[in-house]
């Protein structure tokens, strides 16, 4: 049976990966286009735009995927343009800023997922260039043993990390997003972590509406408490943007959600059921 024709596109959570480069291509086809990626559309091939074209009415454009993957764009400009000496995306998957980014020579960047799908990437990019030192890890993340080892490594002797997990910690679980908490806070190098985070009202609402498609790649991590879980874990919120106006601001939006932008965002500390997305960055300056 071919992927187009399968029931059940997504097979597990790295399948997610082709799923967000089918809109990264949509949108580097755009003359307005807020971003170019020159290498999305064949990564994401067929299987992903076999996801793609599950996504519910509201968001079948991909707009979330869009405007997330704007907002983490410039907040790895301001923590390069800041001094941030190492990038560190775990998960990584099909992401290709090293390459697409405007970034310095000397920057380091560590991606880190699952072998097969770092020794799938690797091919499909065997003739692109990254443009600062990209360096790879395979690891499973799921190992806390081996997560420990993999962030040690990874830092090294950097002292201004930027930790990126954009489309990670929805798959996890509490005792999950927990423990990699304390193992990034363990880092005295990671100053940084950028990370999208979902509302118990949107993770109901995306399984209503493709619960049985991501039965493989279940959403799980929804905290009502917002932003508050993780400043009593110890970080502290430096910036907050919710998805859904940053969408309206870049004109992503369908036209007939527009007018919902002009609403106030919830407060991201009291989500309760409310219906909202976002990215965030933490600090952590204490050794």
């Amino acid at each position: 049976m071919g992927v187009a024709e399968s029931t059940q596109p997504v097979t597990n959570v790295s399948d997610t990966a082709r799923w967000v480069a089918v809109y990264r291509a949509w949108e580097s086809a755009r003359a307005d286009a807020l971003f170019r990626d020159p290498y999305a559309d064949a990564l994401a091939g067929e299987r992903g735009r076999a996801i793609a074209a599950l996504m519910p009415r509201q968001a079948r454009n991909g707009w979330p995927i869009i405007a997330r993957t704007k907002l983490i764009d410039d907040v790895v400009y301001a923590a390069v343009a800041g001094g941030c000496d190492c990038v560190l995306n775990l998960a990584a998957g099909l992401d290709t800023r090293p390459y697409r980014l405007e970034l310095p020579r000397s920057l380091h960047w560590v991606e880190a997922d699952l072998p097969a799908l770092i020794e799938e990437k690797e091919r499909l990019l065997a003739d692109a260039q990254p443009r600062c030192q990209l360096r790879r890890i395979k690891v499973d993340l799921a190992d806390s043993g081996l997560r420990a080892a993999m962030l040690r490594d990874a830092v090294g002797s950097s002292t201004q990390v930027l930790v990126i997990t954009e489309g990670l910690l929805v798959y996890l679980d509490d005792a999950e997003v927990r423990a990699l908490t304390a193992d990034l806070a363990a880092q005295a190098g990671i100053r940084r972590w950028v990370l999208d985070l979902a509302s118990p009202g949107v993770i109901e609402m995306m399984r209503k509406s493709m619960g049985a498609q991501l039965a493989n790649a279940p959403m799980k991590f929804a905290p009502p408490t917002g932003v508050a879980y993780f400043e009593a874990l110890g970080w502290t919120v430096a910036d907050v943007r919710s998805i859904f106006h940053a969408a309206a601001r870049y004109r992503r939006l369908p036209l007939w959600m527009r007018l919902f932008a002009m609403f106030p965002e919830p407060d991201p500390r009291k989500l309760g059921k409310m219906p909202w997305s976002g990215v965030v960055l933490l600090e952590r300056f204490n050794s």
